[in-house]
């Protein structure tokens, strides 16, 4: 197979050059222009970042999501005397389940998401998803790769106002009705067990994944009432 050009004729006095030589050459030329194409990419994305580079700095950054309490809710699950497995089985089929199969003692690296955030760009995109510059790319982030990475969905946020406060329900078994139960009285709960009745336990677990573990609420907050009238409807 020739790679000489059907209509480009060899100059006078200088030899035809081999395949090899035009091989060579394409590739060179190939090379040049992505390189010159991939550097206007990145000086366009660096005009639409949000934090100019001038402005970049180090930070230290403090993060409340604590993975390891995962381990919190297995040695809860763990201390029930009856129907253990009944009660693992039914928080594992639950929308956190999948969460008790991660490594344990997995590092988060909020560094890393500090200099990501920096990288993010203007843009006309949707407005559920985010733009980021990893040179000389622009990558996306928005609910479709939330999902994928955290295998949660998204659904239309309810009217709490409908969840109504169960009779002798969890809330009262285990907080004394009290309009303020802070998630550190939540953890000690769940630490001490003695449940009074059966799948206690799964829900407090629930509370405590969404709110300690995924959110990162700080011990003094307080859980949202509703949030225990909900999970009695398990």
């Amino acid at each position: 197979m020739s790679w000489k050009h059907p209509e480009r004729e060899v100059e006078e006095g200088q030899p035809e050059m081999s395949d090899h030589g035009r091989k060579k050459r394409y590739v060179k030329k190939l090379a040049m222009t992505y390189f010159w194409s991939e550097m206007r990419n990145t000086r366009y994305l660096r005009a639409s970042l949000k934090t100019p580079l001038t402005d970049w700095y180090g930070a230290k950054i403090t993060h409340h999501n604590h993975m390891e309490n995962v381990q919190v809710i297995d040695e809860a699950l763990d201390q029930i005397m009856e129907n253990v497995a009944e009660e693992r089985a039914m928080y594992q089929q639950s929308c956190f389940g999948h969460f008790q199969c991660m490594q344990q003692g997995m590092q988060f690296s909020s560094g890393i998401v500090h200099w990501l955030l920096l990288r993010e760009l203007h843009h006309n995109r949707p407005s559920d998803e985010i733009r980021f510059m990893l040179d000389p790319h622009s990558v996306r982030f928005s609910r479709v790769e939330f999902c994928l990475i955290i295998g949660l969905k998204f659904r239309a946020i309810p009217d709490t106002e409908l969840y109504e406060d169960v009779p002798n329900g969890i809330h009262h078994r285990y907080f004394g009705g009290r309009d303020v139960v802070t998630f550190a009285k939540l953890e000690a709960r769940i630490e001490q067990g003695q449940w009074i009745k059966q799948f206690d336990a799964v829900k407090l677990c629930l509370l405590y994944m969404l709110n300690c573990v995924l959110i990162g609420a700080e011990e003094r907050a307080s859980v949202p009432i509703w949030q225990l009238r909900l999970v009695d409807e398990l």
